[in-house]
């Protein structure tokens, strides 16, 4: 289920765990997790208005257990990091 956070510039966010639409399954849960790095996923964030997409790396409960203010951060310092 994708979750939806507001930037200050109030660009919303869409965020959904990778490979999140192929179902729910083990291997596709798998596929998302960051190799060698425990419990972090990858989870794609697509910005209101259809500019690029940010891939970040995120902890297993950041669907409910991370706030707002740290997923944007997240999101920011993968956009820095990407020279956006």
């Amino acid at each position: 289920m994708p979750r939806e956070v507001a930037d200050a510039e109030g660009i919303r966010w869409s965020c959904i765990q990778a490979f999140a639409g192929l179902g729910k399954d083990a291997e596709k849960t798998e596929a998302a997790r960051v190799e060698g790095a425990g419990n972090r996923f990858h989870v794609v964030c697509t910005p209101s208005g259809g500019a690029k997409s940010v891939r970040v790396e995120l902890p297993g409960h950041w669907e409910k257990g991370l706030s707002d203010e740290e997923l944007l951060r997240a999101i920011q310092d993968q956009l820095a990091r990407d020279g956006a």
